[in-house]
């Protein structure tokens, strides 16, 4: 029974995807055009340096798995905005249905849509632009599974907070990624930023995952610490966003923003 309200919810957005076929294009355009862009970029970068660094792996690596987590995040976000958008959220809670089923169900589908996008990611990136990705070999996976569990976890915190504050703060969610983009140092080491900034960068897990990722691209050694470092704070970090938007949910019932929910602003 348990598995078969999460299923529910899965089935739920893939019947709202086979109903409208223009709900696809959005899982794949945006990392396509990421893809294509920073990769004639790094081709541009590599012309026009006499270095031997090679761009295409540090940056448009980069590039991909920040596209990946960025993908997971709005995977959970969009799913709960679906329920949010057609006001069918407390239709749900009237049910059996328990929030764990419910949050099983959006990291299910979060996963299938963006395991989608990074097929379409890769195939770009190693056929049109030459990106070796697969030749780092298994040291991938945990680069992978960190950076999905941390966009798991800041999409829950964003479902809460639309939970919290109604469907207008819809527009502190999509920004999420791009906040964290400049501590995470998706594009540079975190060296380079001020003392302040490497602090808040030391509690974010994608931070250790792309200091890690330059340093494999540059043929030096996989630092264990930093990847169970990242791990350990993802962990983490899962277990404090199921916590938050549970006692968000909690305060919602108490309260009676839930039976009041609808398209305006709550306060």
């Amino acid at each position: 029974m348990y598995l078969r309200r999460t299923a529910a919810i899965v089935l739920r957005y893939f019947y709202l995807l086979r109903g409208n076929p223009a709900r696809w294009l959005p899982l794949f355009a945006w990392v396509a055009i990421d893809i294509v862009l920073w990769g004639y970029m790094t081709r541009y970068l590599n012309s026009i340096t006499s270095s031997r660094l090679n761009f295409i792996p540090s940056l448009l690596g980069a590039v991909l798995l920040f596209d990946f987590f960025t993908r997971v995040m709005h995977g959970v976000a969009g799913v709960f905005l679906e329920d949010v958008w057609s006001r069918n959220f407390l239709n749900l809670f009237a049910s059996p249905l328990t929030i764990s089923q419910y949050l099983l169900g959006l990291v299910i589908t979060s996963t299938v849509t963006s395991l989608l996008g990074l097929i379409v990611m890769l195939v770009l990136a190693m056929t049109v632009f030459g990106l070796p990705f697969f030749s780092y070999g298994l040291i991938l996976i945990p680069f992978l599974l960190i950076l999905f569990l941390f966009g798991i976890s800041l999409g829950i915190i964003g479902c809460a907070v639309v939970l919290r504050f109604g469907p207008a703060s819809e527009w502190f969610v999509w920004p999420i990624p791009a906040l964290v983009s400049p501590f995470a140092g998706v594009f540079y080491p975190l060296a380079t930023l001020p003392h302040w900034m490497q602090v808040i960068a030391n509690l974010l897990p994608p931070a250790y995952v792309f200091e890690e990722l330059r340093a494999v691209v540059a043929g030096g050694p996989v630092s264990a610490a930093f990847l169970w470092w990242g791990g350990g704070l993802v962990i983490v970090d899962l277990l404090l966003a199921c916590w938050f938007f549970k006692r968000v949910y909690d305060h919602a019932v108490r309260t009676g923003i839930l039976a009041r929910y609808s398209a305006e602003t709550l306060g």
